[in-house]
């Protein structure tokens, strides 16, 4: 591995090593960043062909900076999701303006905010569903998996209720769904599983689209094809990019933050304990969820014209790496950074959804369906146990959670 850093110092930073597709990265990368933080805040892989930012102020700036960091080749380290194609799965997260600009403005036209209030209803609806199933099994002091029974069904159910999928083929597109995250180890590509099922996808979302064209109905497909400004409407492979984005980053980043929550509860009852009686309070929760233990890690950017970090000068065409779990545990900004502590001041200190033009247009649903799901469950349960031996974790180079998290719960 041929590895070198720039920083203000030396010495002991040419040992500084970041893998992203290094299991014992994913398993706990917090002391990885923490040297990159002091030894190397502008790091170089020459191997694996980045450059990273971990300290969080040089975050913030990278995520702001879209003059000369673009997303225009997608924001995935992955090979087979870089280039002038990313746009096809990750739509306006994977453009620069004025093409991004347009897309999301005609986007947000039918994903808008009173589409995502007027959803949560249905989505108490969905989450009681599944929690009753959940409970259901584990009332005889049964160990469940969370993740299979609730984190990883509720996240993609509220996005095909967005949709208008149907009830009977939801349990397939969630199977695709996790098929086209799922990395084995050493993988640094997409496999060809994950191929196959976003070509499957892809290929769902187009019968919708043809459906909803002979027959509207009232639904975010729908809105979709009907978001018009002075004339310009969205294409086909338009809503389709989007309708992909909203499973892979939707889905998946809520996912992980419902059983990140969970898990880290688990490990701080002292924190959690307080919101049985509170439940107001579990918005703290979910904000400190992201902060501590962030569903989305990684962000590749592309160089564009001159960029001149820590003195260096990054050659244009190169990839840089944001890191926003790095940075939120930057004890530059965060007292105690690593100390799980619901109720901490946060704010716009938080980078889970980006900042700037690109601050995810998803966040307002992702905190709804968190605050939702883990207030219903504390309704429901007394206490819970985390088997943290058999825990398994997703391997991903940009998203870290939970794959299965299995526990026993005390059914109030």
């Amino acid at each position: 591995m041929s590895v070198s850093t720039s920083g203000p110092t030396s010495g002991p930073a040419r040992e500084v090593l970041l893998d992203p597709y290094d299991y014992a990265f994913h398993e706990d990368p917090y002391p990885f960043y923490k040297r990159l933080r002091d030894e190397a805040p502008l790091y170089h892989n020459e191997e694996l062909g980045f450059w990273a930012l971990s300290r969080h102020a040089d975050v913030l700036k990278g995520f702001r900076n879209s003059t000369n960091l673009s997303n225009k080749y997608g924001v995935s380290l992955d090979p087979a999701s870089r280039g002038p194609h990313a746009s096809k799965t990750m739509s306006f997260l994977a453009m620069d303006d004025p093409e991004h600009l347009r897309l999301r403005t005609l986007v947000s036209k039918g994903f808008t905010p009173r589409r995502v209030r007027e959803l949560e209803p249905r989505v108490t609806e969905i989450a009681l569903q599944h929690l009753d199933t959940m409970l259901a099994k584990a009332r005889d002091n049964e160990t469940v998996d969370y993740v299979d029974e609730f984190a990883g069904k509720l996240p993609m159910d509220v996005i095909s209720e967005l949709m208008g999928v149907p009830e009977p083929d939801r349990a397939q597109l969630r199977a695709w769904a996790d098929a086209v995250m799922h990395r084995e180890e050493g993988v640094t590509d997409v496999p060809p599983a994950a191929v196959e099922a976003s070509i499957n996808l892809i290929v769902y979302y187009q019968g919708m689209l043809a459906e909803r064209r002979k027959k509207p109905t009232d639904d975010l497909t729908t809105a979709l094809l009907e978001a018009e400004i002075d004339g310009d409407k969205l294409t086909d492979d338009e809503i389709l990019g989007f309708m992909f984005l909203m499973v892979i980053a939707g889905n998946e980043t809520t996912t992980k933050l419902l059983a990140n929550a969970m898990y880290w509860g688990y490990r701080n009852p002292d924190q959690i304990a307080p919101l049985y009686t509170d439940l107001d309070r579990v918005p703290q929760w979910v904000e400190e969820t992201l902060r501590y233990d962030t569903s989305s890690q990684i962000l590749a950017r592309t160089v564009v014209g001159d960029l001149v970090l820590y003195d260096t000068k990054i050659p244009e065409g190169d990839v840089v790496l944001l890191l926003p779990g790095s940075a939120h545990r930057d004890e530059r900004v965060f007292d105690e950074p690593d100390r799980y502590l619901v109720g901490r001041e946060i704010g716009s200190k938080l980078m889970s959804f980006g900042s700037g033009a690109h601050f995810c247009l998803g966040a307002h649903l992702a905190r709804m369906e968190a605050r939702v799901a883990l207030t219903e469950l504390l309704k429901r349960i007394r206490g819970y146990q985390v088997d943290e031996a058999n825990a398994v974790r997703v391997h991903s180079s940009n998203v870290r959670g939970f794959a299965h998290l299995p526990i026993t719960v005390e059914v109030a």
